[in-house]
């Protein structure tokens, strides 16, 4: 694992490891909020990440490019989505109750952080980073530095942005309504939210140039490719096995390369 990301995995995995955002999949709806500690709620759209792919999702889906990492993946509408096509498709997330929902749908995946070490580093088409997951860790450069490590040369990386201009580093915490009632107080985790102005400002340092911008449905997208060679994470003979092992499972692409139907 590369030095730069150790101490990042603990807050992220016991923050979206609680019982609210657990529940709420497993119910497949909210009420549900990242509340910052000035007391602003942003809402999640948990109804939405609990069903099918929508036309907006599927404007992303249609410009993926070889096996694709979903990085966050959620309960896992996107990684069934390519699956369903035949493409290889992996999620990750630090959610138990989201993995085991994606392998449920049919999906790949593992229950895992962006920031811990992946299966075949520097080898993914594409990583995806929808429903507002540039945000994770609150540290949009170190994430985007983090995803292009995890490109091959050339590979695309797809982020949902904000649609308004924002670039924000908060410190929120999961509430059901029912947190201050319930049990102890939710962790508290560093998060961000960016538009397409701050998201493009920060991926150009890191090897990333936009080649796509596009709105559906109010949701704003934008397409990055790794233009330059970064650092990549040194793997073990261990490692490397493990990698092929898991590449092994995932299902095979049989219908070509066309765009995804209804986007």
């Amino acid at each position: 694992m590369n030095p730069a990301y150790r101490g990042v995995t603990s807050w992220t995995t016991d923050s979206w490891s609680a019982d609210p955002y657990a529940d709420a999949l497993r119910q497949g709806h909210g009420p549900l909020f990242l509340r910052r500690t000035d007391g602003w709620l942003l809402p999640l759209d948990v109804e939405r990440w609990c069903t099918d792919a929508d036309t907006a999702d599927l404007s992303a889906l249609r410009r993926c490019e070889g096996p694709v990492l979903d990085i966050g993946c959620g309960p896992g509408r996107l990684v069934a989505a390519l699956a369903a096509r035949g493409d290889r498709a992996l999620g990750i997330d630090v959610s138990e109750a989201a993995v085991d929902h994606t392998l449920l749908l049919g999906g790949s995946a593992l229950h895992r952080s962006v920031f811990e070490q992946l299966p075949d580093e520097g080898h993914w088409g594409t990583a995806l980073l929808i429903d507002g997951n540039i945000g994770i860790g609150g540290d949009p450069p170190r994430l985007l530095r983090r995803s292009a490590d995890l490109l091959a040369p050339g590979g695309l990386l797809i982020v949902e942005t904000t649609p308004q201009d924002v670039d924000e580093r908060v410190r929120v915490q999961l509430d059901d309504g029912r947190a201050s009632a319930c049990g102890p107080p939710a962790a508290v985790f560093p998060w961000a939210r960016l538009g397409t102005a701050a998201l493009l400002r920060y991926a150009r340092p890191e090897g990333l140039r936009a080649v796509d911008q596009w709105e559906v449905d109010g949701r704003a997208f934008v397409s990055l490719r790794r233009i330059r060679t970064v650092r990549t994470t040194s793997q073990t003979p261990e490692t490397k096995n493990r990698a092929a092992v898991i590449s092994s499972q995932f299902p095979r692409k049989t219908s070509g390369d066309s765009p995804l139907a209804g986007s």
